[in-house]
């Protein structure tokens, strides 16, 4: 098929590992500021958005999602001072607007997003209020980037009283009504959408004095960076929690008493081999979650007086089970992972099991946190082809009641998912969700996306979208398995799907594929391979490792030169998972081995692939797509499209508005229907 590709300029660079020189043609795309990437952009967009406006399901598509999405969606409420807060869209709001009621039950807008932006690409996120509620700081992204600014308004009378700029990856935490905990970087040399960040600062921001004025708590010592740093006051006012890092995995930890101002910071864990948080503290005892010495994770409490790991006493010890735990109303809930799926307990704070939480099938809670003062709790339930359910949980009574039910027109009875299990390469066990219409024609291959991710410890629960629900309305299949890099199994799962081992995580997913073709579900001419991010690697390593795997490729906003990725904004934050070029000899020629960029041959005919990034990524910056099409277009043999699709104003993912969400999938799904066999 002649699309008539855009002509992509190769200026070679030549780098040099391990006395081994690299080529990079295609470095200049990296400038996605400079006017020749612009009009590279620019040419890239004409082409692919004829192709994708000529396709004959794009429309049908667009209907069905809009059908799907247009139904009023509403948050479990939280409360702050006298008010309950919540977030309601009804149904096509671009952005969720934030609602409080008061004790009479009387609802009235509190923010509304939409107001910011007329595209909608503007976004609010990390409400949170002062102890007395009197204050609420919020952050805004601006066309989907991680930079964001602060806004502080008085909760009363809803005035913006101050505002802070250039923070990013940071919550924000409240010392009583004084001001806030927040983190920021120092400013990146170059364009700060691509430009490496790698000192991450904590500061306290006194309401109403200027950001200049801040004070530094934590972070820029001399001698020691770390690329992530956060905190959270404990919710009874006493204790400052900092968390430091240098990657995306383990983390040290320090404790600050907030009652004794000459309290000097307490080093708790020193080194970053463990994921550990800060989950409650009562009367002087901090309980923490971590996986320490457990690599399914264990709950564990401690004072300031005796914080040493020898002095730790198990509050809920490690099982077989993935633990996440939370906490409410003076108890913890333990909710495992039982080969992905929730099972959930109610414990108080000796650890001793007061109920299992019964949940309305085989799914995903999500909840079960809130104040120390509460008497209930809310939780949801969902999975890929049930909407979210919002249930209340009496913390007395522990009878689950149903809060809100979805209104999504979506007939969930007429479908099914089904958990099947089958071997890897190495003939680990891996298990893998398949979910599609109940009735549906097995007599013959259905189209099917295989999706995936596989990586930083992330674990693929089972969850609703409405637009998954719309590839199921049409017919197709929908697969997703657990992969090893995940958290699925606890940190051992995490590691056997890094840095070295990273193939295993392609070898999962091949193997994926493979047994849906054993099932019959589907063949190679009808499967679509499906990622983001880093399931965008995972997408380009498969493609290149096996073109002849799947009919359509999907890669997208996907991590892709695994040689430089390190270089760029935070990615060198990322090294626990994938290592770098410069580690070792070994560690280069496995990086170069797989990296999608660097792996594309000439006269190979690849699958109809659809590239998917945003100009405004500032976390997995858009040259890597850029670089992954030049190589593709260039040397791609046969009919099949090779297109990138490009998003102005839209960043990684969040915060995207509803419209530019209705058209993306649009594309995707029409481009993937047109790409397979009839």
């Amino acid at each position: 098929m002649d699309l008539g590709y855009p002509i992509t300029a190769q200026k070679v660079v030549l780098d040099e590992y391990f006395g081994i020189r690299v080529e990079d043609p295609y470095r200049w795309l990296e400038d996605d500021r400079s006017q020749q990437t612009k009009e590279w952009v620019d040419a890239q967009n004409k082409v692919t958005l004829a192709y994708l406006s000529s396709l004959p399901n794009k429309a049908a598509f667009q209907q069905r999602l809009e059908r799907l999405m247009n139904y009023e969606r509403e948050s479990a409420p939280f409360d702050e001072g006298d008010h309950a807060y919540f977030y309601r869209n009804t149904g096509l709001q671009n952005q969720s607007v934030i609602y409080r009621r008061d004790e009479a039950g009387k609802e009235s807008v509190f923010l509304d997003p939409n107001e910011l932006s007329a595209d909608g690409t503007s976004s609010i996120d990390g409400l949170s209020f002062s102890k007395s509620a009197s204050y609420a700081a919020y952050q805004i992204s601006e066309g989907g980037a991680d930079w964001r600014s602060v806004e502080i308004i008085d909760s009363e009378t809803l005035k913006i009283v101050d505002r802070i700029e250039d923070v990013k990856f940071s919550g924000l935490s409240w010392f009583g009504d004084k001001g806030f905990y927040y983190s920021r970087y120092d400013e990146p040399e170059g364009n700060e959408l691509s430009a490496k960040t790698d000192q991450h600062k904590l500061y306290f921001h006194r309401v109403g004095e200027p950001q200049s004025n801040d004070h530094l708590v934590y972070g820029g010592e001399p001698n020691e960076k770390h690329r992530y740093v956060s905190a959270r006051v404990t919710e009874d006012n006493q204790f400052l929690v900092i968390y430091a890092s240098n990657s995306t995995s383990g983390n040290k930890l320090f404790i600050r008493d907030l009652r004794d101002s000459e309290q000097p910071l307490i080093i708790v864990i020193s080194d970053e081999v463990s994921d550990n948080s800060v989950v409650h503290s009562e009367q002087g005892a901090l309980f923490l979650y971590t996986n320490r010495e457990a690599p399914n994770g264990r709950l564990v409490k401690f004072t300031i007086d005796g914080f040493k790991e020898e002095q730790w006493q198990t509050v809920v010890e490690e099982s077989d089970n993935v633990l996440e735990i939370s906490s409410v109303g003076g108890y913890f809930f333990a909710n495992y992972m039982v080969d992905s799926l929730s099972k959930v307990y109610q414990i108080n704070l000796l650890g001793e099991t007061i109920r299992e939480v019964h949940l309305p099938g085989q799914g995903s809670a999500f909840g079960f946190s809130g104040k120390r003062i509460q008497k209930k709790t809310y939780f949801s339930f969902e999975n890929y082809h049930t909407p979210p359910t919002i249930f209340s949980l009496d913390l007395l009574e522990g009878t689950p009641t149903i809060y809100r039910e979805s209104t999504a027109q979506f007939d969930s009875v007429s479908y099914t998912s089904r958990q099947v299990f089958f071997k890897s390469k190495d003939g680990t066990q891996i298990p893998m969700i398949i979910t599609h219409k109940t009735d549906i024609d097995q007599t013959a291959p259905v189209p099917t996306i295989l999706y995936g991710y596989g990586g930083f410890d992330i674990s693929m629960t089972p969850g609703f979208s409405s637009t998954t629900a719309a590839w199921l309305e049409s017919g197709g299949i929908y697969a997703v398995p657990n992969i090893r890099g995940g958290g699925e199994y606890g940190k051992d799962w995490h590691r056997q799907g890094t840095q070295l081992y990273k193939q295993n995580v392609f070898d999962d997913f091949i193997a994926a594929a493979e047994h849906l073709f054993e099932l019959g579900l589907t063949d190679s001419d009808r499967l679509a391979i499906s990622g983001r991010s880093n399931g965008g690697l995972l997408v380009g390593a498969v493609m290149t490792q096996r073109p002849e795997l799947a009919a359509v490729a999907l890669p997208a906003v996907g991590v892709l030169d695994m040689l430089r990725y390190h270089t760029f904004t935070a990615g060198a934050g990322w090294a626990y998972d994938y290592g770098t070029a410069e580690q070792s000899k070994e560690m280069f020629e496995y990086l170069m081995s797989y990296s999608p960029v660097h792996n594309v041959r000439k006269g190979v005919s690849y699958p109809a692939t659809l590239i998917t990034t945003a100009d405004h990524d500032d976390r997995v910056v858009p040259a890597h797509s850029f670089k992954f099409a030049a190589q593709l277009q260039k040397k791609h043999q046969g009919q099949k499209p090779v297109l990138i699709r490009i998003d102005e104003d839209a960043g990684h993912g969040a915060g995207m508005p509803t419209d530019m969400v209705i058209d993306y999938y649009a594309d995707v799904f029409a481009f993937t229907i047109e790409n397979m066999a009839n």
